[in-house]
C-alpha cells in the first residue's frame, strides 16, 4: 500500500510516496511537555537535589559564588529563563549580588558582545551582577594532571568561590552528551587543557575517530572520563542543567552533584529523544527539519550523525538539507583544503578544533556509506568529502538506484533526523 511521507526541506515541504512493505519505521522524537511553573520546578529540585545536600545547605551567608553559564551559541538552554531563580535564592541565604559573579564558558569560542551577554543571562541580572567572558588564552590556574595525561588549567576566577554549573544535555557526537562537566572542560579551560582533551576523539593508533567515542556514548568514553577527572579537580559545589525540546522550550531540570546529576539527566535524554530500532536500513532518507536546522552543512551535520545510526555500514543516506548558507563557518570548511591534499588527519592532530572534527566525522561517514545530499550547494564544493549532491529528491533517488522502486529494500525515514536518535 501506497503512503505519502513529507519531509521539510528549507521553508518547503517535500513530498514522497513510499510503499508501506518497505518502511521499517518512521522515527519521531516523543511529544514532551514544557515546565508550567520553571521557578516552583526548580526550587523543588534545589531543595531535594540528586546526590548532595540541599542547596540551602551548602551555600552560606557571606560565600563567594561563580555561576559558570553556557556562551550565546547554546542560546537553547534557556539559561536567561531559570538563572535569576538562582540567583535570588542566593541572595535570600544573605549572598549579596556584589559576591556573585557569572563567568560564560566561551571555550576557544570567541568573547561576546553586550547585547549577547543580555541575551544569555537576561536583562535584569545583566544589569545586578558582574558577567565576564571567559578567555581561554588569559589567566589560569593549575589544578592537577589527570590519569589521560590532560593537564588542567582553568579560569584564575575559581580560586576562594563556591562554583555552580549550569548548562543544557543534548546528545553530542564525541563526549556523549553535553553538560554537566564541559562547563569546566572545556567550559572555563585553557586552550592548552582544551586541545589536549579533544584529542582523544581521535584513534591513539589509526588515523580516524577514536572507536569509544560516540553520540550517547559515556562508558569507556577517553573524551568523557577525561572531562570529568578535569572536572573533579576544580570541585564544583552544585550542577542546575536543563533539557530543552524540538519547540524550545524547558522540559526537564536536573540538579545536585554535578556527576550524579548530570548522569541521571543523560539518561532521562536518552530515554525521551533516543528511539530504539529494531534492525537498521538499507536506505535512511532524513531531513533536517527544514530552516533553520539545514541553514548550512555544518548544522546539518547533526542530521547525518544521527541517520548514520540507522543504516547499515555501506547503505545509502539521503538527507534534505538545503543549505541556502552554503558550507558554513569557515572554521568548519577550511579543513577542505588538508583533505585535498591527504593531510586531514594529521592537520587536525597538530590544531584541533571542534569544527574541524565535525568535518572530520562527516567525511568518515561518507567513507563508510553512499550519502547523497538534496541541496542548493554546488555539488563540486563537498565531492572531496565523498558526499554527493542533487538538487531534487528524484535525482537523489536515482542516483540511489531506487527511482523505478525500492524492490527488498528496508526504509527508515526520519523527518527531524536533528532531534531523533537510533538507539540500535
Amino acid at each position: 500500500m501506497l503512503n505519502n511521507y513529507s519531509f521539510k526541506y528549507g521553508s518547503k515541504v517535500i513530498n514522497l510516496q513510499l510503499d508501506d512493505k518497505n518502511v521499517l519505521t518512521t522515527l519521531h522524537s516523543k511529544e514532551l511537555e514544557p515546565i508550567k511553573d520553571i521557578e516552583k520546578e526548580l526550587n523543588a529540585l534545589l531543595d531535594n537535589p540528586i546526590g548532595t545536600k540541599p542547596f540551602d545547605q551548602i551555600f552560606k551567608k557571606n560565600d563567594e559564588v561563580l555561576i559558570v553559564v553556557s556562551d550565546v551559541t547554546r542560546l537553547w538552554i534557556k539559561t536567561a529563563a531559570f538563572l535569576p531563580i538562582i540567583v535570588n535564592r542566593l541572595n535570600k541565604l544573605g549572598i549579596d549580588d556584589k559576591n556573585i559573579t557569572i563567568i560564560i564558558a566561551t571555550g576557544t569560542h570567541r568573547g561576546q558582545t553586550d547585547e549577547e551577554r543580555k541575551l544569555i543571562v537576561g536583562e535584569e541580572i545583566y544589569k545586578r551582577i558582574t558577567v565576564l567572558d571567559h578567555d581561554c588564552d588569559g589567566e589560569m590556574i593549575y589544578c592537577g594532571t589527570t590519569s589521560r595525561g590532560t593537564e588542567v588549567e582553568v579560569n584564575k576566577i575559581v580560586e576562594g568561590k563556591k562554583i555552580i554549573l549550569t548548562g543544557g544535555i543534548v546528545h553530542h557526537v564525541m563526549a556523549g552528551f553535553g553538560g554537566g562537566r564541559k562547563s569546566i572542560l572545556p567550559g572555563i579551560s585553557s586552550r592548552k587543557t582544551i586541545n589536549q582533551n579533544h584529542l582523544h576523539s581521535l584513534s591513539p593508533d589509526e588515523p580516524c575517530s577514536n572507536p569509544l567515542i560516540g553520540v550517547g556514548v559515556l562508558a569507556n568514553n577517553p573524551l568523557n572520563l577525561d572531562m570529568i577527572e578535569a572536572a573533579s579537580l576544580v570541585k564544583p559545589d552544585f550542577l542546575i542543567n536543563s533539557i530543552v525540546n524540538t519547540s524550545g522550550n524547558i522540559v526537564h531540570f536536573v540538579a545536585g552533584h554535578f556527576i550524579k546529576a548530570w548522569e541521571e539527566g543523560c539518561k532521562w535524554t536518552d530515554e525521551k529523544f533516543g528511539i530504539p530500532i529494531k534492525e537498521k536500513a538499507d536506505i535512511v532518507i532524513a531531513s533536517c527539519g527544514g530552516y533553520p536546522k539545514d541553514i548550512n552543512l555544518y548544522q546539518s551535520t547533526k542530521s547525518l550523525f544521527n541517520a548514520a545510526l540507522a543504516l547499515k555500514q555501506g547503505g545509502t543516506m539521503i538527507l534534505l538539507a538545503e543549505c541556502r548558507d552554503g558550507a558554513g563557518a569557515n572554521s568548519f570548511f577550511s579543513w577542505i583544503e588538508p583533505l585535498k591534499k591527504g593531510e586531514l588527519d594529521s592537520a587536525l592532530r597538530k590544531g584541533f578544533t571542534i569544527p574541524g572534527y565535525i568535518f572530520y566525522a562527516a567525511i568518515e561517514r561518507a567513507r563508510n556509506a553512499n550519502i547523497i545530499l538534496v541541496t542548493s550547494m554546488n555539488g563540486e564544493l563537498i565531492k572531496p568529502m565523498g558526499i554527493k549532491a542533487v538538487k531534487t529528491l528524484e535525482e537523489a533517488l536515482k542516483l540511489a538506484g531506487v527511482d523505478q522502486g525500492f524492490k527488498d529494500k528496508k526504509v527508515i525515514l526520519m523527518p527531524y533526523a536533528g532531534s531523533t536518535v537510533p538507539l540500535y
